[in-house]
C-alpha cells in the first residue's frame, strides 16, 4: 500500500501546475486581445479608404485598397512574431499604432487626390512604401532583439551615433538644406537622420542617467520646499541645452532642439525624482526659446506669426498656413465635412504638418478627440511599461521614448491649433514622413521588447 502524499508536496504540485497554465494561457489571452484590436483598426483603416474614394471620385479604387491591405498583411506578420518570440508584449500598441498609421494614409490619399497626384508623385504612394518598410523593420527588431538590456553596453556608442546623425546634414553631397539642414540624399531617397537620433539619444540618455544617477540625486540646498541641485551637477543638463540650441541654430529646426532637451529632462525627472531638475529644464528651455526668438530671424517670426496670426499685413504671407489650417478645423465643426469631402488641399503642407487639421475638418471635432484619445493611450501604455520596468534602463528607455511620442504630439497639436508657436515636426504615425514612420515603429518594437522582459522576467536593477 503506497504512502499519502504529503499535504506540502500536493499544495506544491498544484500551486507549480496553476502557475504553468497561467504562463501559457496569458500571453495568449494577451495575443488574442491584440490580434481582435487589429483586425478592428484594419476594418476601420479600409473603411476610411473607401468613404475617401466615395466621397473624392464617388467610386471604389480597388488598386489602393489592395496595397492597404498589404500593409495590414504586414501588421499581421507582425502579430504572428510577437506570437513566437514575445508572448508577452503589451497588446494596445500595435493596434493603436496601426490605426493611426492607416488614417493618416487615408487622409494623405485624399490630398493627393485633390491635387491630382498619382504614382510615385502622390505622397500616399511614397507613405505605402515607407510603411512596409516600418513594419519591416519594426519585425526585424523584434526578432533580433530578443533583450534590450544589451542596449545598455552600447551606451557612449548610442550617444555617438545619435551626434552623428545629427550632423550628417553638413556633410557635403549629403545635406539638401530644404528649409532647414536637416534633410540628407543619398540620390535615390531623402531622410531626416534626426528622427532616428532621438532614438540613439533616447538610449543614451537612458544609460548614462543609470551610471550617473547617485551624484544627480545627491542633496543639495534646500529652497522653497525642493532639494536644488549643485553647481557642479548641473553640467549634464548645460551640455544638452547647449546641443539643443546649437540644432535650433546651425540646423534651423526648432522642433528637434526642442524634442531631445525635452525628453533628457523627462528621463532626468524620472531617474531622480526631483521636481527641482524638472523646474531647471523647463525654466533653461523657456529661456532658449526667448533668446531663439530674439537673435534668429526664422525663429522670431514663427512667434510673430503665432502672437499675430490674422493680421491683414501677414494673413496672406508668413501666417497664411496657419491661418488656413484653423479655418479648415471651424469648417469641420462637431461631426466634420465627411472623408473625402472637404477641402483640406487649400492648407499649405496639408499632408503633413497640417494633417491634424486635415483630419479634423472632414472628422470634426469628435474625430479629433477620438485621434488624442488614441494617442493618449498609446502613451500611457508606454510610460506603464516603464513604470512597470524590472531594472532602471528599461524604466528609462519606455518612459523617454513614451514622453518623447507625447511631446511630440503637443507641439504639433499645439502648434497647429496655435497654443504654441509651430515648430518642423511631423505628427507621429499621422503625418506623411518615411524617416519620422520608420522611427515610429522602431519605438513601437523596443516598447513591445521591453514589455514582454517586464511580464516575463524577475525584477532585477542594473547600475
Amino acid at each position: 500500500m503506497s504512502a499519502p502524499l504529503d499535504t506540502t508536496d500536493q499544495v506544491s504540485t498544484d500551486t507549480a501546475v496553476v502557475r504553468a497554465l497561467r504562463k501559457i494561457r496569458v500571453p495568449q489571452t494577451r495575443r488574442n486581445r491584440e490580434l481582435a484590436l487589429i483586425l478592428f483598426a484594419t476594418l476601420i483603416n479600409g473603411s476610411a479608404v473607401a468613404l475617401v474614394q466615395l466621397g473624392a471620385i464617388g467610386a471604389i479604387d480597388w488598386t489602393f485598397m489592395i496595397y492597404t491591405a498589404a500593409i495590414a498583411v504586414l501588421v499581421l506578420a507582425l502579430h504572428v512574431v510577437l506570437r513566437f518570440v514575445a508572448q508577452s508584449a503589451d497588446p494596445f500598441v500595435v493596434p493603436i499604432a496601426t490605426l493611426l498609421t492607416g488614417l493618416g494614409l487615408a487622409e494623405i490619399y485624399r490630398i493627393d487626390i485633390a491635387k491630382g497626384a498619382e504614382g510615385w508623385d502622390a505622397f500616399s504612394t511614397r507613405q505605402l512604401a515607407w510603411a512596409a518598410i516600418a513594419l519591416a523593420g519594426a519585425i526585424a527588431l523584434v526578432l533580433i532583439l530578443r533583450n534590450y538590456r544589451v542596449l545598455f553596453r552600447y551606451t557612449y556608442v548610442s550617444g555617438f551615433v545619435g551626434l552623428l546623425l545629427l550632423i550628417l546634414p553638413f556633410i557635403p553631397g549629403l545635406g539638401t538644406d530644404a528649409n532647414a539642414n536637416v534633410w540628407v540624399s543619398l540620390g535615390f531617397v531623402s531622410f531626416q537622420p534626426g528622427e532616428l537620433a532621438k532614438i540613439a539619444l533616447a538610449i543614451f540618455f537612458a544609460g548614462y542617467l543609470v551610471r550617473t544617477r547617485e551624484s544627480l540625486t545627491s542633496t543639495g540646498t534646500r529652497f522653497l520646499g525642493l532639494t536644488w541641485p549643485r553647481a557642479r551637477e548641473l553640467g549634464p543638463v548645460l551640455v544638452v541645452w547647449g546641443v539643443s540650441l546649437g540644432i535650433i541654430v546651425m540646423q534651423r529646426d526648432l522642433g528637434t532642439g526642442i524634442l531631445i532637451f525635452g525628453m533628457f529632462i523627462a528621463m532626468l525627472y524620472v531617474a531622480t525624482g526631483k521636481t527641482s531638475w524638472a523646474l531647471i529644464g523647463v525654466t533653461l528651455a523657456a529661456l532658449g526659446a526667448f533668446l531663439a526668438s530674439r537673435v534668429l530671424p526664422y525663429v522670431g517670426e514663427r512667434f510673430s506669426n503665432w502672437l499675430d496670426a490674422f493680421n491683414p499685413d501677414t494673413i496672406n504671407g508668413p501666417s497664411y498656413q496657419l491661418v488656413q489650417g484653423i479655418f479648415g478645423l471651424a469648417q469641420g465643426g462637431l461631426i466634420g465635412t465627411g472623408l473625402g469631402q472637404g477641402r483640406p488641399e487649400l492648407t499649405p503642407v496639408a499632408e503633413s504638418d497640417y494633417i491634424l487639421p486635415s483630419l479634423g475638418e472632414e472628422l470634426g471635432l469628435v474625430g479629433v478627440f477620438a485621434i488624442l484619445c488614441l494617442y493618449m493611450v498609446f502613451i500611457s501604455r508606454g510610460i506603464r511599461i516603464g513604470l512597470a520596468g524590472q531594472d532602471d534602463f528599461g524604466k528609462l528607455l519606455a518612459t523617454g521614448l513614451a514622453f518623447t511620442i507625447g511631446l511630440q504630439v503637443f507641439i504639433m497639436v499645439g502648434g497647429v491649433t496655435r497654443v504654441i508657436p509651430l515648430t518642423g515636426l511631423t505628427t507621429p504615425f499621422l503625418a506623411a514622413g518615411g524617416s519620422s514612420l520608420v522611427a515610429n515603429w522602431l519605438i513601437v518594437a523596443l516598447l513591445l521588447r521591453i514589455s514582454d522582459a517586464v511580464r516575463n522576467k524577475p525584477r532585477v536593477v542594473i547600475g
